[in-house]
């Protein structure tokens, strides 16, 4: 497979590329220069599942912000860098693991080859970042408009710069709104780029939209073996990308570990509310989230017990009660009030 023999590239002490396993990443929505809100924002992210960091840098004050964030953290924080090359060096002064910059709008090659310098020096990688809403009207008028031969002829050109200027601890990552557009670039620069793809579908949306086209597009990407790190880029609160990102990796069989509910869509067999009772078991779920289990909210008591005899644990429904099931095997009936506590009884005697 493609990540199978992309480059190895080390971000703080965490690593990608080479068939590594694929790390999930997000953003924090804080001004990073208002450390302590950046710091508790990554630290809940940290919780949640988050492998690597990214915060905006477009500032001095920022810049000095990760030296002190650093402090308080655990993973890898990339510096995110649009046109001013000194926050790209000062970002790296400071400690940053890697910075993520568009060498065509840094300000011409003089200043990239500092800011290549300045990586180079402190071994920290580049982030070759091309969206389609900011390719060079020379290639968008070459091809016709936005098209996917754009968008990697962009990519593969910021990339020669950059190894033109003597370096080549680079990942790339070219992003678009239209989920084909994206799975196509994917398909033509894979086989011809030997640096990480970081992956995403940029400007996704809301949780509901901006998930469906994220697990379309990042999940065949993925499928189709390309792809080293992952971004599940979504308008909300940032815990919900990192959430998403490992349902997409599960899902695929490219990464095990965490909670996973499975839950059926009601019918009319359906005694209980079981739409409240599933939000219920998710919240209950989440202080639990480094375990690695299989939980079944099931809502008919008729199929539920077959449906959830692969869970750990797991309930079927019946009229205002439950059928507490571990491995497939009743436990106990409780009533329809006590089914999460239930559930949360059994999970601590199993698991923890």
């Amino acid at each position: 497979m493609y990540r199978d023999n992309t480059k190895v590239i080390h971000i703080g002490d965490r690593v990608i590329g080479g068939g590594n396993p694929i790390l999930i990443q997000s953003m924090t929505n804080t001004r990073t220069s208002d450390i302590d809100a950046t710091t508790r924002q990554i630290l809940t992210l940290e919780d949640a599942g988050c492998d690597i960091i990214r915060c905006t840098v477009p500032d001095e004050e920022s810049a000095r912000a990760v030296a002190e964030i650093k402090k308080n953290i655990r993973i890898p924080l990339v510096a995110d860098i649009h046109f001013d090359y000194r926050m790209a060096i000062a970002a790296i002064e400071n400690g940053a693991d890697k910075i993520r910059i568009n060498p065509g709008n840094i300000g011409g090659r003089e200043k990239l080859v500092e800011v290549v310098r300045a990586a180079k020096d402190k071994g920290v990688p580049i982030r070759v970042g091309v969206n389609s809403g900011s390719l060079e009207k020379e290639i968008v008028d070459k091809n016709g408009g936005v098209t996917a031969d754009g968008i990697v002829e962009s990519a593969l050109d910021k990339v020669h710069m950059i190894e033109e200027a003597g370096y080549d601890n680079i990942v790339v990552s070219i992003k678009s709104s239209d989920v084909m557009m994206s799975i196509k670039a994917h398909e033509k620069l894979a086989p011809v780029c030997p640096y990480p793809l970081h992956v995403g579908i940029t400007e996704a949306g809301s949780v509901i939209s901006g998930n469906i086209k994220s697990g379309v597009g990042i999940g065949i990407i993925l499928y189709e073996g390309i792809g080293d790190t992952i971004r599940v880029s979504l308008t909300g609160d940032p815990v919900e990308e990192i959430k998403s990102a490992r349902i997409i990796l599960r899902s695929l069989g490219l990464r095990t570990g965490g909670v996973e509910i499975v839950s059926c869509p009601t019918c009319g067999r359906t005694d209980i509310d079981l739409i409240a009772l599933e939000r219920e078991v998710e919240k209950m779920l989440s202080k639990y989230s480094k375990l690695n289990i299989k939980v079944a909210v099931m809502g008919c008591a008729v199929n539920g017990p077959g449906e959830a005899r692969e869970a750990d644990i797991g309930v079927a429904g019946g009229h205002g009660e439950g059928l507490i099931l571990r491995k497939g095997e009743i436990i106990r009936k409780v009533a329809e009030s006590e089914i999460v506590g239930a559930l949360e009884d059994e999970l601590k005697k199993a698991f923890l």
